[in-house]
């Protein structure tokens, strides 16, 4: 299962590699050199991988996009 996420999270990383500080961008290509080799990184190495994902990916919750998609009242269109 590790390696499922590992991979994924690779994946999402790579856009955001022109962002990443210099020893980001070292250990995420680390990261990504032992996923190409199809090597499960052990619990330290995950766990920074995690927090370099944490870092760099914001995840938006849906409430943020309500407002997009919300109708507009009767009384404010009259205004």
């Amino acid at each position: 299962m590790q390696i499922i996420e590992q991979k994924k999270m690779i994946q999402e990383l790579k856009y955001y590699k022109n962002k990443m500080s210099r020893d980001d961008l070292y250990n995420f290509e680390m990261f990504e050199k032992r996923t190409k080799d199809d090597e499960d990184l052990d619990r330290l190495s995950f766990q920074k991988l995690q927090e370099l994902y944490s870092k760099y990916i914001k995840k938006k919750s849906k409430s943020d996009f309500d407002h997009l998609f919300k109708k507009k009242d009767d009384g404010e269109n009259q205004q």
